[in-house]
């Protein structure tokens, strides 16, 4: 193998490897965590400590005592209380234009939410959903109560 080609062969690797890796981007972070608040990533169960990403398809979830502050990329806050299950559906968000798209889901509890640059510039983009029903968002704030039923 001529050094040329195995040069190229190892940049291609490199940029297939890289271009996985950046593709799996937070889509937000744990700000405050109080009692017990937990985030189901697949079969992981993480503690939510402040600092830790949260991505697509997480699961956060808080016990009786448990209370969770998450900001998105796009500063969305998202506030939820005790006894509480939020998963992120879908999020993307591009830093230039402040275009993209979310939909979170309360399973249960409560979650206060005050929307971010998302919402102020595709609000269609937005949406919230419950067990029964489909927030449609339009740059607000927000409290979405879920009483007890189905936590999956």
């Amino acid at each position: 193998m001529n050094k040329v080609y195995r040069t190229g062969v190892i940049a291609a690797m490199l940029l297939i490897f890289a271009g996985t890796a950046w593709s799996v981007e937070a889509a937000g972070m744990v700000k405050t965590s109080k009692g017990l608040v937990n985030i189901e990533r697949g079969s992981e169960k993480l503690v939510a400590k402040v600092g830790t990403p949260v991505f697509v398809s997480d699961k956060v979830r808080s016990g009786a005592d448990g209370a969770f502050g998450i900001t998105l990329k796009d500063n969305t806050l998202l506030s939820g209380g005790p006894n509480s299950l939020m998963v992120i559906n879908k999020f993307a968000y591009d830093t230039h234009t402040n275009a993209g798209g979310m939909s979170i889901g309360v399973r249960k509890g409560t979650l206060a939410v005050a929307t971010g640059k998302i919402a102020k510039v595709t609000p269609e983009s937005v949406d919230f959903h419950t067990p029964t029903s489909v927030l449609g968002v339009r740059g607000t704030e927000f409290v979405v109560e879920v009483g007890e039923g189905s936590d999956e």
